[in-house]
């Protein structure tokens, strides 16, 4: 069954960071075992033959974000592996994965870099059970991949903000500081990974708002970070009111970093010690603030080493489009889920 999620290239502008639940005024731990730190390491090459975790035009040529395909030359990206200081990332186990989640829903709140990581998933599941059938389906911004054998579904909600971006006749695209409607859709799933960043940065033609509203008050111009940090204590808040522990194990994708105008032929990652990336900070204390669980998959630093995990030109549309912001796959998302993975299992 050939069915490509690619979904378009959506424009995106351009670390004690562990992977757990950042502790709260409650304790808010939904990594119970704290035992490593996935956050802080380094990338190595892998030569064995597991990594890559899967060639997408042989085991899943229904994903896109496929660089390889797209002509893209060197391979030695695929072949590198994070290993966290002090400890080993497991092995992604996709049958144990379904074992564990027959039965149950998944869902991807967020951008296309929430899309990345889906796609990367269901490649990592189907791969483990090639010869289940898979149905794939799309509505609109919904998005669904389900394995009928385990009654599993693996879905991506695409939502750039999390807060309501609306249409007014009069006044044109406001964003919505203080208001999410859409929540209904994310609560009664049984894992649920919520992401938003990039657009929020977007300056100029990228930008896809006109006004800012908190309240009833209109606003046209307001520091982008602050506006991100205003949504994302709406989403916090929505979090705390609507949450059940006991049913919904919730995550927070970190801020994936991007390298715009910079990762054309770029072959190796780069070393060395990061500048804070924007953002990062404002992500942790909100989340450090929400009094139910939720778990940060901080990925910022591994990707901000990772300026060769991107299509580059390879992305599909044409060598005059540089994407600095998503990623190949197989590659860096793939991680991503490893983590995941290692956190859902208690390490």
């Amino acid at each position: 069954m050939a069915f490509t999620l690619w979904l378009g290239t959506l424009a995106l502008s351009s670390a004690f960071v562990w992977v757990v639940a950042l502790p709260s005024q409650h304790e808010n731990q939904a990594n119970k075992s704290n035992e490593c730190d996935f956050s802080q390491g380094t990338w190595v090459i892998d030569n064995s033959s597991f990594y890559p975790l899967y060639e997408v035009s042989r085991d899943c040529p229904f994903i896109g974000f496929d660089c390889l395909k797209n002509g893209r030359p060197d391979k030695e990206y695929l072949k590198y592996k994070w290993k966290p200081y002090g400890c080993d990332l497991p092995r992604f186990d996709g049958g144990k994965f379904l074992e564990k989640y027959t039965g149950k829903k998944i869902m991807f709140v967020g951008d296309s870099l929430s899309n990345n990581m889906w796609q990367s998933l269901t490649c990592l599941l189907h791969k483990s059970v090639p010869n289940s059938n898979f149905d794939l389906s799309s509505d609109q911004h919904f998005f669904s991949f389900q394995i009928p054998e385990y009654k599993i579904s693996i879905d991506f909600l695409k939502n750039g903000f999390l807060v309501d971006l609306v249409h007014d006749k009069e006044k044109g695209r406001i964003l919505k500081l203080d208001s999410i409607s859409s929540g209904a859709q994310w609560k009664e799933v049984d894992v649920v990974i919520f992401n938003t960043y990039h657009w929020w940065v977007h300056s100029g033609r990228s930008q896809t708002w006109d006004y800012f509203q908190v309240g009833d008050k209109l606003i046209k111009d307001m520091d982008h970070l602050e506006a991100f940090k205003i949504g994302l204590t709406t989403w916090a808040k929505w979090v705390d009111s609507n949450i059940d522990p006991s049913k919904t194990s919730v995550f927070f994708q970190g801020i994936a970093a991007s390298h715009p105008g910079t990762c054309l032929n770029k072959t190796q990652p780069d070393e060395g010690k990061m500048a804070p990336y924007p953002g990062v900070d404002i992500v942790k204390n909100i989340i450090s603030n929400i009094t139910k669980p939720v778990t940060l998959l901080d990925i910022t630093l591994l990707t901000q080493l990772r300026i060769d995990g991107h299509p580059s030109i390879y992305a599909g549309n044409g060598p005059s489009y540089n994407d600095c912001s998503h990623w190949c796959l197989a590659g860096v998302p793939d991680t991503w889920n490893e983590i995941l993975y290692a956190t859902l299992f208690g390490n």
